[in-house]
């Protein structure tokens, strides 16, 4: 007797991403981060919309705000980095750069930030002095004052050592608009420099492993190249993005997806260090989701892409800036990625975190 399949009965497994507890992974600028951003942060601070149909507002990585006639970028993030400290930098120096890098991919000169230190009791009083150190000469090179605070101590265990956390403000000149929306056809995509030295310079110490090479944080504020890029092609920047979790696959694709435009690129235009390279196809990862902590993913009209392309060059933060792609009015939401082989593949977002706690 042959038994008859009703495909209406069946069952698929519970999805990977229903879950009822916070995960590792939702805090790694992946899938998991903006559905809890989309799915809970939204709607319990009213932010999101009320009809399912319509879509989510892009979110960027600071806040535009108008007050007394000015344009304020207001932007706050939170380190919890481990270890505290490795080659290239700090969670002082991260802590300092990240926000002001925030403000200025909103096209705003930084003017102050505030420092919140959560600390675990027993921290040495020497580490936690050399990371304020760091954080204030992180702040003086960059120009921008540390101006309000706070500390808490919390019961040994219950910390990792310490976090950080820090906010900032700063001014959005007249006539700068940068907006991930802002993206369209027929645009260019520039990455400043060399991508993935970050996350590979922190897993390097945690895990106390070799690639091959000296591999440092690119850590550095990145307000100066901004303005340089700005001065260079007024009106032609149309989006800007640090790609820090998540990687330079999470920027194009978040970018595509608020723009309602593709993005086509070829990978070996991308800049990666070969000790990048390396470590990357040693661990199984993609250097396309390894953070960033001191470079741009631009956007520019492709009548003004060169020179914005060589402002950058011209600034020691963007020396090893390269056009990698376009975007393309066609399969919109979507990035694709031409290959050394000819062929092409879809480029997404991480479901998680390839790497934890490093930033």
């Amino acid at each position: 007797m042959t038994e008859t399949v009703d495909p209406t009965r069946w069952v698929c497994p519970r999805p990977l991403r229903d879950h009822s507890a916070v995960m590792l992974g939702h805090g790694g600028g992946g899938v998991l981060s903006g559905e809890l951003v989309e799915h809970l942060f939204l709607p319990a601070f009213a932010a999101a919309p009320d009809d399912a149909r319509t879509p989510v507002p892009a979110l960027a990585d600071s806040a535009v705000l108008e007050v007394g006639g000015v344009r304020l970028a207001f932007s706050t993030d939170s380190y919890v980095v481990r270890p505290l400290f490795f080659p290239g930098g700090s969670i002082g120096e991260l802590a300092v750069h990240g926000t002001i890098n925030d403000l200025a991919c909103s096209g705003a000169v930084p003017v102050a930030l505030s420092a919140g230190f959560i600390l675990e009791e027993g921290l040495d009083l020497e580490v936690l002095g050399r990371v304020a150190e760091a954080m204030g000469r992180a702040a003086a090179r960059a120009g921008v004052r540390l101006v309000t605070g706070d500390t808490k101590v919390v019961e040994r265990g219950l910390a990792d050592g310490l976090y950080v956390n820090t906010s900032g403000i700063g001014v959005v000149p007249p006539g700068v608009d940068i907006r991930p929306e802002r993206a369209r056809p027929g645009d260019r995509v520039l990455v400043s420099g060399p991508i993935g030295e970050h996350g590979v310079a922190v897993l390097s110490v945690r895990e106390n492993l070799e690639f091959g090479g000296d591999v440092r944080s690119d850590t550095a504020a990145l307000h100066g190249l901004v303005a340089a890029m700005l001065a260079a092609a007024p009106g032609g920047v149309h989006a800007l993005r640090d790609p820090t979790r998540g990687g330079l696959a999470t920027t194009l694709c978040e970018i595509a997806a608020a723009s309602g435009t593709g993005v086509e690129f070829t990978e070996s235009a991308v800049p990666v260090p070969p000790v990048v390279e390396a470590a990357c196809a040693f661990l199984g990862l993609d250097p396309l989701h390894v953070a960033n902590e001191g470079k741009i993913v631009a956007f520019v009209a492709a009548d003004e892409a060169d020179a914005a392309l060589a402002a950058m060059r011209a600034h020691p933060a963007g020396h090893e800036a390269a056009i990698i792609g376009t975007v393309t009015a066609d399969h919109p939401g979507l990035v694709v990625a031409r290959t050394a082989f000819g062929t092409t593949r879809v480029v997404d977002r991480p479901l998680g975190e390839q790497l934890p706690r490093i930033c």
